[in-house]
């Protein structure tokens, strides 16, 4: 098939390597100057830095260098996806600046518009994933503001600390984004605060300054302490008879990241217990954040917001919800980012979200009944390449009718049923239905399930006590791409038995 993919970040470069691979002929369009998403140079803040080690965020059968730090730069992961594109034979495939301003089904696929051409297509992958857009407050005032000299922006408008020299700064957030941009920006301007409407609880990177917390939540132990829909094994004790140690264990992180960070004198111990971060954003703390403030290059305005802008003899400033004023030369908003698809037509996004403004997506790829129509990149995780790269072989499996969907009522009830499951997991706090964490493995082992495919218990049964290793996985693209090129595979047909070296889905409860 000829297959459109929207979006040249972690997920549409995995779902193109996949297609292609399967015999498919796609095209990808970025409407960057270069591929990485998020990573790309267009949007990269100073500080950027992944969340998850590099090797928990490497795809499957391309480890990162060897000599990249623990936890990459931007730049770095940046040039890891174009060094996976190249090395994969993607780069005839790719639009780059190529902004995709329409996308209408037809009768016989998909008609895509730029501004220089329309094209068909038989399939289109949405992949311009889900931190695409970002979420700037409006504030009463920002003329006003503006005409003072005063500047607001996104946190991904601003490529460089010097921007922020000499200035009175205004972070706003308290996420990782707005943590890891506070740092660098503190140590040029004038004053930094961070204006955050509520405290969150942050993980150390290494746990007492010794345990790297991979060890601790990159396991499939650490996601077990979280309550999932569906318990299986070992969980169905952790939340149950041993409820109680499994309570102590994820509140033991917080106890040491009160010490370790000393949050009670600074004033910033957030509410609740350490187990209440999936609710909110879980965040890996930034390097330096906590010594500015102890130092006073950095103040934090907790549970305090911004009320308006304006201009105090000539000068720009900020008005918090207290009636505290502040001068504002530049205000910078790491507020989040709006999860939409703007080329849809009107009627084809009103069939993808449900009365709420959810994504209604089974297994976060599939719409329920808009043919024709994939999204990869929806399921948000702390293992993000690994999830999309099983999304692009479930895509793959899909597209030669081998993947045995329910009946499409059976289908909206799974989605139904998990939003409202996330909803209470999270307190809504799950971007629309597109984030998943706590809960990536999860999804990888139901996205395998659906394909009957898994890689060994025992190797799954070690990531409990180990980092999940995506390299791992390295050996299912090509065992699936092989089954479905086998003549048995017809549309429509049951995927033949896995190969002897991987384990079927009933191991997959292991």
């Amino acid at each position: 098939m000829r297959v459109a993919i929207i979006g040249a970040g972690v997920a549409g470069l995995s779902t193109a390597k996949v297609l292609t691979q399967a015999g498919h002929d796609v095209v990808v369009f970025e409407q960057a100057p270069d591929v990485g998403g998020v990573w790309s140079r267009t949007r990269r803040y100073p500080g950027l830095t992944t969340q998850s080690p590099k090797a928990q965020y490497s795809l499957s059968d391309f480890p990162m260098p060897k000599d990249y730090p623990q936890w990459p730069t931007g730049e770095q992961v940046q040039a890891y996806l174009a060094a996976y594109a190249e090395q994969f034979g993607l780069l005839p495939f790719l639009r780059l600046d190529t902004q995709v301003t329409a996308a209408e089904p037809g009768d016989d696929g998909w008609t895509i518009t730029t501004r220089d051409a329309t094209e068909t297509f038989d399939r289109l992958v949405v992949a311009n994933g889900v931190f695409c857009e970002p979420a700037i407050p409006s504030y009463p005032g920002l003329a006003e503001f503006t005409a003072a000299g005063g500047r607001l922006c996104a946190g991904t408008e601003v490529h460089d600390a010097e921007q922020a020299r000499g200035k009175h700064v205004l972070v706003v957030g308290y996420g990782k984004s707005a943590c890891d941009i506070t740092v660098p920006i503190s140590q040029v301007a004038a004053s930094t605060d961070v204006i955050a409407r509520h405290l969150l609880w942050k993980v150390p990177r290494k746990i007492g300054g010794v345990l790297n917390f991979k060890l601790l939540l990159l396991t499939r132990m650490g996601e077990a302490l979280f309550r999932y829909l569906r318990l299986r094994g070992v969980e169905k004790f952790l939340h149950g008879p041993g409820n109680g140690m499994r309570t102590r264990m994820i509140n033991s992180i917080g106890t040491v990241s009160v010490r370790q960070f000393r949050l009670d004198k600074h004033g910033l111990i957030p509410p609740g217990q350490m187990e209440d971060i999936v609710k909110g954003a879980i965040g890996l703390a930034t390097e330096g954040f906590f010594e500015g403030v102890a130092d006073g290059a950095i103040a934090v305005r907790h549970d305090r917001t911004i009320a308006r802008l304006y201009a105090n003899d000539g000068s720009p400033y900020a008005e918090l919800d207290d009636g505290t004023a502040l001068p504002a030369d530049l205000v910078i908003c790491a507020t989040g980012f709006t999860q939409g698809v703007p080329f849809l037509p009107r009627d084809v996004q009103e069939r993808l979200f449900d009365e709420r403004g959810n994504f209604m997506l089974y297994r976060q790829i599939r719409p329920i009944d808009v043919p024709g129509l994939y999204f990869n990149g929806y399921n948000s995780s702390f293992f993000s390449p690994l999830n999309a790269e099983m999304a692009a072989l479930w895509i793959a499996a899909d597209l030669a009718g081998a993947v045995p969907l329910p009946d499409p009522a059976s289908m909206r009830q799974a989605v139904v049923d998990q939003l409202a499951f996330m909803d209470i997991a999270t307190s809504t706090h799950h971007c629309r239905g597109t984030k998943i964490i706590p809960f990536s493995m999860h999804n990888v082992d139901e996205v395998l399930g659906d394909l009957d495919l898994n890689i060994s218990a025992p190797v799954r049964a070690s990531h409990w006590l180990n980092p999940i290793n995506p390299a791992a996985y390295r050996r299912i693209t090509p065992t699936l791409l092989k089954r479905l090129s086998s003549p048995a595979t017809a549309p429509g047909a049951t995927l033949p038995p896995p190969a002897a070296h991987l384990a079927g889905r009933k191991s997959a409860d292991a």
